[in-house]
């Protein structure tokens, strides 16, 4: 396998602590530094990882010791710091969104492309046995011909359990750039690309009260819709439609499901790795659960990019840029087609990336890349 892939992370939010807890002792990578815009927050998460560095930020990303840079910031800064990164030839994965907005994406991979680094992005979750084993059902035939899917994500909005919701009702925020590109790349792991979208929107409260920590009973704007629906036309012909709101308080409908001329399937949570898959048969009588069958068992935030530095340049990665490319103009074109009303055609494509078979924790991908 040759020397441990070496990792650099910058942002040492919540979300990072899921991300070490993977990472650390896993065969075939090594944390080698840390970073974060509060020093202080890089030296305390480095003091609990032996051999790894709290670096500054520009520092990490052209440090010889790391070879990917594990972007964990803020969607406003996944742009300055992926393009930082590859300008110093380090490949770098992040998480969702790709960046925030299209344009910037788009010369993240491009500048990849002409250092001939890679370019990873979660989300990972469709990695797991929930999706994988509802898109190998699909795949075997359990649906027939896929004709339409849904997608929903109704919650009650997160200012009643987040001390600092601000960001989810500004500009870059709401329902489907926050939680659209689990739902979105689901659905392309399901039935393929999308080509064209149509979408309506709505702002149903113009204001929102903080309800824990200590701004609570603070009104604080919305700026942004919280409530998108649309239709995705998919390259092979079937129909997604997909709601995510902020305005609701719960729903009884499946987080995904995908229908077909004999039959119908449940697709739990794509925000989990995990999940009860359900099928339906033409003229079965009731709904059946189905054994993981696919995926990475027991998996967790992180395993995308396990997955990404085992691609080694023999495979595409799963939790590829260009699909988080493909998802990210999706979204942004169904909020277009929002304030347009009209149909909008995409400019880009991603084909589903290679099926994941049933993967023990044990044996998750391990080789080494630099």
């Amino acid at each position: 396998m040759g020397d441990a892939h070496r990792v650099g992370v910058v942002g040492l939010g919540v979300i990072s602590r899921a991300y070490l807890d993977t990472l650390v002792g896993r065969p075939g990578v090594r944390i080698t530094a840390v970073a974060d815009l509060d020093p202080a927050r890089a030296v305390s998460a480095a003091a609990g990882l032996p051999g790894v560095r709290a670096l500054p930020v520009e520092e990490l990303l052209s440090s010889p010791d790391v070879d990917t840079v594990l972007n964990l910031t803020v969607p406003a800064a996944h742009a300055e710091i992926a393009l930082g990164a590859v300008g110093h030839g380090k490949h770098v994965y992040g998480e969702k969104p790709l960046t925030a907005e299209l344009a910037d994406a788009r010369a993240v991979l491009e500048a990849a492309a002409r250092a001939g680094v890679g370019v990873g992005c979660a989300p990972d979750t469709v990695l797991g046995t929930g999706v994988q084993t509802a898109r190998a059902a699909v795949e075997a035939g359990a649906v027939g011909r896929p004709l339409f899917a849904t997608a929903v994500m109704v919650t009650p909005g997160h200012e009643r359990r987040h001390p600092h919701p601000d960001f989810y009702y500004t500009d870059g925020g709401g329902p489907l750039l926050d939680m659209g590109p689990y739902y979105l790349t689901s659905l392309v792991h399901l039935l393929g690309p999308v080509r064209a979208v149509t979408g309506a929107s709505a702002r149903l409260r113009t204001e929102r009260v903080i309800e824990s920590g200590p701004r609570a009973g603070e009104r604080i704007p919305v700026e942004v819709d919280s409530h998108v629906s649309g239709v995705l036309e998919h390259a092979g012909g079937a129909l997604s439609t997909i709601t995510t709101s902020f305005d609701g308080v719960a729903t009884t409908a499946a987080p995904i499901e995908v229908h077909g001329a004999s039959g119908s399937l449940a697709v739990p949570d794509p925000n989990r790795f995990d999940g009860e898959v359900r099928h339906f048969a033409l003229g079965g009588g009731s709904w059946r659960t189905l054994p993981p069958s696919a995926g990475y068992a027991g998996a967790s935030r992180g395993v995308g990019l396990l997955d990404f530095v085992a691609a080694d340049g023999h495979r595409a990665p799963r939790a590829s840029g260009e699909l988080a490319l493909h998802v990210l103009e999706t979204m942004t074109a169904l909020l277009r087609s929002c304030a347009e009303g009209r149909r909008i055609e995409l400019t880009t494509s991603a084909r589903p990336p290679a099926p994941v078979p049933l993967t023990p924790s044990g044996n998750w991908p391990r080789a080494a890349r630099s």
